[in-house]
């Protein structure tokens, strides 16, 4: 079965795309061919209405329904520059996540399916956070179902790591997956407030910066970093405004506050991967590409060998645009796509909503058991 499976993350740039063939064996392996990825970024004033309607900024509900047509627009011309799939997944793109005493009240995901149903002609499954956390889970992260038996067979204690906005660990061990922190959620939103570039592309500008301990320490005293997991975060807590009320007092030259944030990323993720006393990290996400925030990751985690996702078949920049892709053929085959461990679920839960294409909606028949293993080629 192919399933094209739309992304688009906490960095709100654009959306990525990865269409694979799924093919499930006897022997309980699930044998993934991708034979696409893509990514298309948001033209420039869908990103800025979408960067105006996050926290802590005010929206209303006519805000709220431009942004649910436009995103829908923009997911279903995405899909358009995919090759044909016979189902498409798609997240959407993350306005709020509602999280109060450490538990997750609700998320809200914009990006109308019926535009990519309407466009492609092919059924969608779209809206799985919020089944998760009806159960009560999380909805974060999700890409932990696709991780575990993505890492089945790994010799010692290994781990996977998603740097996106927000940072997530996946520890098949335990088995836990949580948000460890920023990834690159403040060093994006530093960057676009003293220069109004989405980026530092390469980590130039941190490259060339200091450490604050100070304003470290100040920032690793954050509570959400002392919570047990499973937990989640997003840019309702780390956005401009939260970063602007702790550093401003330090007065700190742009270079130096990303080489900071740069090692906010670094410690908060390490300290995550020595508590689990990981030996393997496989790491995906726009992240991978920052060689500072990489460099402060190796330091504070020694002895840790770091492994890029595409070493396992899985292209770095389209690991959850593939995990989605998974996510959409669990469902379509009536099997659940969380583990109740790692987002905080009461059970498991087969994920999302069906828009039926333009023909009547035919799934497969349903299967009895989840893969033990997925191999990507």
């Amino acid at each position: 079965m192919r399933v094209l499976g739309l992304m688009s993350g906490t960095s709100h740039d654009g959306i990525d795309s990865a269409v694979v063939d799924w093919t499930m064996a006897a022997d309980g392996v699930l044998t993934g061919v991708v034979e696409h990825v893509g990514a298309r970024p948001y033209e420039p004033e869908l990103r800025a209405a979408i960067v105006a309607a996050l926290p802590p900024h005010p929206v209303d509900m006519a805000q709220v329904c431009r942004l649910d047509t436009l995103i829908g627009q923009a997911f279903a011309g995405a899909a358009r520059e995919c090759p044909a799939a016979d189902l498409i997944c798609s997240h959407g793109q993350t306005l709020y996540h509602w999280v109060e005493d450490g538990r997750v009240r609700g998320t809200l995901q914009l990006g109308q399916p019926a535009w990519i149903a309407e466009s492609l002609g092919v059924p969608v499954v779209s809206d799985l956070r919020v089944r998760d956390v009806s159960a009560g889970g999380h909805g974060a992260p999700l890409v932990s179902a696709f991780d575990l038996p993505l890492l089945a067979g790994l010799p010692g204690r290994a781990g996977a790591l998603n740097l996106g906005g927000i940072a997530n660990l996946t520890v098949p061990a335990v088995p836990v997956a949580y948000d460890t922190g920023p990834a690159s959620a403040l060093l994006d939103a530093a960057i676009l407030a003293a220069t109004g570039r989405p980026y530092d592309e390469d980590g130039r500008l941190a490259a060339a910066g200091r450490v604050h301990e100070g304003l470290l320490a100040e920032l690793l005293a954050d509570p959400y970093y002392r919570r047990t997991p499973p937990k989640s975060t997003g840019k309702e807590l780390f956005h401009e405004g939260y970063l602007a009320r702790v550093a401003a007092p330090y007065a700190l030259d742009l270079a130096d506050l990303l080489a900071t944030l740069a090692a906010l990323t670094g410690e908060t993720v390490a300290a995550e991967i020595r508590r689990h006393r990981l030996d393997t990290v496989v790491v995906s996400g726009g992240g991978v590409r920052n060689p500072v925030v990489m460099d402060e990751l190796r330091r504070r985690a020694p002895g840790v060998r770091f492994l890029a996702s595409d070493e396992l078949g899985v292209p770095s920049d389209a690991k959850e645009a593939i995990a989605f892709s998974y996510l959409g053929w669990l469902t379509a085959h009536g099997l659940a796509g969380t583990v109740p461990g790692c987002t905080g679920a009461s059970e498991a839960r087969i994920l999302g909503t069906v828009t039926p294409g333009r023909g009547p909606l035919r799934l497969p028949e349903p299967l009895a058991a989840l893969p033990e293993r997925l191999r990507l080629r």
